[in-house]
Parts: structure tokens; sequence; C-alpha cells
């Protein structure tokens, strides 16, 4: 495919893949409201294509997120500006310490 060719194409989301979306903002909505308050920043990934670690600011996220639901694609974005690695979480930290809040609530209203 040229360059210019994936622009003109329709990139048209399954139902299964529009909901797989819908989930994860949801998700990722719940993550930063549980952990920015704690001075994270946002997720990091690790990119399977270029195998180095990319640094998503929470609003970045949500945004590509939001665009690739609405588009079927995502634009390239500028990366993280010297991240602190510390600042950023994977996603399976995130839903791991979701889980553990709900856990404890529950324990507390039983």
């Amino acid at each position: 495919m040229a360059l210019g060719d994936q622009d003109e194409q329709d990139q048209q989301l399954g139902d299964e893949e529009r909901a797989e979306l819908l989930s994860d903002l949801a998700d990722l909505a719940v993550y930063q409201a549980l952990l920015e308050p704690r001075g994270i920043r946002g997720i990091v990934v690790d990119c399977a294509d270029c195998g180095e670690a990319h640094y998503h600011d929470w609003e970045l996220l949500r945004s590509s997120l939001e665009q690739l639901l609405n588009d079927g694609r995502m634009r390239p974005h500028e990366p993280a500006y010297e991240p602190n690695p510390g600042n950023y979480v994977s996603w399976e930290y995130c839903r791991g310490f979701a889980d553990g809040v709900i856990e404890t609530e529950d324990q507390r209203s039983r």
C-alpha cells in the first residue's frame, strides 16, 4: 500500500472492536481517576514493532483511542518528551490496582 492510499481507505471497525474500544475508554477513565492523584502521568506500552517503550499521558491515550473509535485508525503523534519512567505504569498494573481497590471496598462494605 502506498503511503497516500491509507488516508483514502475506509477504515470501518467491527462491532466487537468498537465494544472493546469503548470498554478501554471506560477503564482508562477509572485508571486515571485512581492513579493520577498518586502522581502517575499515564501508561507505558512496550511496542512490538520497534521494541521500545512508548509513554502515553492520560489525555494523549484517550484522544488516540477516541480517534481510533471515530476514524478507524490513529494518526502518528509526538511521543512524551523525556518521560520519567517512574511516572508511567502498564495497562496490566492499572487493571490490578483497580481490582485491588474494588476488592478492598467490597470487603469494607461487608
